[in-house]
């Protein structure tokens, strides 16, 4: 009995521990953002341009699951903890040049949530330490700004899903607000393009279609709010390898097929296709059996990769049936989420 309860105390304190560094920004002047996680409905890449891109064309769809990037504000005279540490003992703390007086100080920890991998990217590479440096420059703002945050990660990487991308944009909205910038800026349109194809898409949400580089915002559409199922092999998929892999051996979507998708005004009527899932497919054969699977699962209608994957989505008639499958697509030692579309974009939620 003594050590049941002992095994319960430290669970408790286990628990306690991991949201020590969110409740450092449960106070007046911190903000709290949401950073949703988006399917590829439909995805045609075609050929590869002279600076080294693809011509895509993509509709993209939030969903309900989200990163949480907790940030504030810190005087120049505030002491700076030079330990502050996450929950994984990971990426934890980066400086401008590690000088007092330079432009922006910053500080990032990471918590990951549901067992995902810390990222193993160095700090001052983190993605969303970037976005923040890139729009302090753009704002012109002054030298001695400091700025703490905090991420929490329950999106994962090299799945498709733009876990990097909307926290990104996620920096981009909550640094404006610190700084006293309103969100719908072009600044910050600005900058989200400089970061990713996928990032400005962010700042915007919902259902849209994209053009160009897959970063050029043609269109929106009615979103949907249907139940999906995610589902990951333990393997991720890079980007980049995928897009090689398509080069090696081009698949190009029908004419035909992308003038419905183009022309589509509400995201049910989009034709599901994405000409990358061969590629990465043949870099990750694994990809073939999880497609499969999961149209195999009761209850689920369609089945797709997102982006370059390795994740899938199964879009669902009931949201029982999605916790179904991503129960047992878990039980099969994926991992995996129900959750639904949503509106939602990179945005401000109330702290709590």
């Amino acid at each position: 009995m003594i050590d049941r309860l002992s095994s319960v105390d430290m669970m408790a304190l286990a628990r306690d521990a991991q949201d020590a560094d969110a409740r450092k920004f449960r106070r007046p002047g911190a903000v709290r953002v949401m950073a949703p996680a988006k399917v590829n409905l439909f995805l045609a890449v075609g050929d590869k341009l002279p600076d080294g891109y693809h011509a895509a064309t993509s509709i993209m769809h939030s969903l309900l699951l989200h990163d949480v990037l907790w940030m504030k504000t810190e005087p120049q005279n505030a002491f700076w903890d030079e330990n502050w540490s996450t929950l994984d003992g990971d990426v934890v703390e980066t400086e401008n040049d590690a000088l007092a007086n330079e432009s922006l100080r910053i500080s990032l920890s990471v918590r990951n949530f549901d067992g995902l991998e810390p990222l193993a990217v160095a700090p001052e590479d983190n993605i969303v330490v970037r976005a923040v440096r890139m729009l302090h420059r753009e704002l012109g703002r002054p030298a001695g700004d400091r700025l703490a945050m905090h991420l929490e990660k329950r999106i994962p990487v090299q799945a498709g899903l733009g876990g990097g991308s909307s926290d990104a944009a996620a920096a981009l909205v909550g640094a404006a607000r610190l700084w006293g910038v309103e969100t719908d800026d072009p600044r910050l349109e600005a900058v989200a393009q400089r970061l990713g194809a996928d990032v400005p898409f962010f700042l915007r949400g919902g259902c849209a279609c994209l053009t160009g580089k897959g970063d050029v915002f043609n269109h929106a559409l009615k979103p949907m709010k249907k139940p999906v199922v995610l589902v990951k092999p333990s393997t991720g998929v890079s980007t980049a390898a995928a897009y090689r892999a398509f080069d090696a051996s081009p698949c190009l979507i029908d004419a035909a097929v992308k003038e419905r998708a183009v022309s589509a005004a509400a995201a049910e009527d989009v034709p599901l296709a994405n000409n990358l899932m061969p590629a990465s497919e043949g870099l990750l054969p694994e990809l073939a059996a999880v497609a499969e699977w999961l149209g195999a699962q009761s209850g689920v209608e369609s089945v797709l990769m997102s982006g370059s994957g390795s994740a899938f989505f199964g879009v669902c008639r009931t949201f029982a049936a999605a916790a179904a499958a991503a129960g047992a697509a878990k039980a099969a030692g994926w991992w995996a989420r129900a959750t639904t579309f949503s509106s939602a974009a990179a945005m401000l939620v109330p702290l709590r």
